[in-house]
């Protein structure tokens, strides 16, 4: 007996050591390269074209990729118009989706289900099936080459509508009874939801916030078509021009390692409130 409780406890934790040396090399695999490109932006050309990819340190780093950077196209613009859309757009976004999805939740009214299953239709519709549509709209509007174009596409397209899914999901979540314990109170619809819901909502709120700026962030077919001044760019197009200006692939490699460091570092100051939405997502019936 004691035999088998020690082979069944050894069995147990050789099965944890292979999982985990499993899982990290899997993670050593995924992270390499992501190393490997932050990493290169500070070699030389030299070493970058005539190294080996295991080698991972720069001999010796240098700054000349970032200074390059900044000196062939306007980067510094590009990062503040990158950075002053990936804030306002979703904190946009996450307005019309959380007073939308709320209305679906609490109100009744005819045809609710029926319009909440178009909002979710549209999350099944390819992007660039609507590309020609969206555009021509926005031309007639004579919105283009502006910010509102992407600021109301972002809001009222497919681009918003799993966030309305995601605000309407977790609701179902907040008990009623809090709502009803401030109507009582004399707490009007809107009162409610500002003071009662979405301070109840804030892992929701933290997951679309990271998952909108990620989107709005990373987005760069939209604004290359619809923005065409070089001071509006975002710093995705700009990579864009960036490789067209610039042979040297270390300086591409230095601009995409800034693209990078922003979301990295919204994702840290959210990540509290996202892993504790991502554990309850709200995701049950009503």
């Amino acid at each position: 007996m004691k035999r088998n409780l020690l082979s069944v406890t050894a069995r147990k934790r050789l099965g944890q050591v292979v999982y985990h040396t499993f899982m990290i090399l899997l993670s050593l695999i995924m992270i390499y390269p992501f190393v490997w490109s932050v990493l290169s932006s500070f070699k030389s050309s030299g070493q970058l074209y005539g190294g080996s990819p295991l080698d991972l340190l720069p001999k010796p780093a240098t700054l000349d990729n970032y200074k390059r950077l900044f000196e062939v196209l306007p980067f510094g613009k590009f990062i503040t118009n990158s950075i002053f859309l990936s804030v306002a757009m979703p904190m946009c976004m996450i307005a019309v989706a959380s007073l939308t999805a709320y209305a679906l939740t609490r109100l009744e009214f005819k045809g609710r289900n029926l319009l909440f299953m178009a909002f979710v239709a549209t999350m099944m519709v390819p992007s660039h099936v609507t590309l020609i549509p969206n555009y021509k709209i926005v031309v007639d509007a004579k919105l283009a080459n502006t910010y509102t174009a992407l600021f109301l596409t972002s809001m009222f397209t497919g681009t918003n509508a799993f966030n309305i899914f995601f605000f309407r999901q977790y609701f179902l979540s907040i008990p009623k009874d809090l709502e009803n314990a401030a109507i009582v109170d004399g707490c009007s619809r809107l009162g409610v939801f500002f003071r009662v819901v979405l301070p109840n909502a804030k892992p929701a709120i933290a997951t679309t916030a990271i998952l909108s700026f990620r989107s709005i962030w990373n987005a760069f077919l939209w604004p290359m078509i619809v923005i065409n001044d070089y001071d509006k760019l975002t710093l995705t197009v700009g990579l864009k021009y960036l490789k067209e200006w610039e042979p040297n692939w270390a300086v591409l490699l230095a601009g995409a390692s800034i693209s990078i460091v922003p979301i990295v570092i919204v994702f840290l100051l959210f990540q509290k409130h996202f892993m504790s939405s991502a554990m309850n997502s709200g995701f049950g019936g009503k």
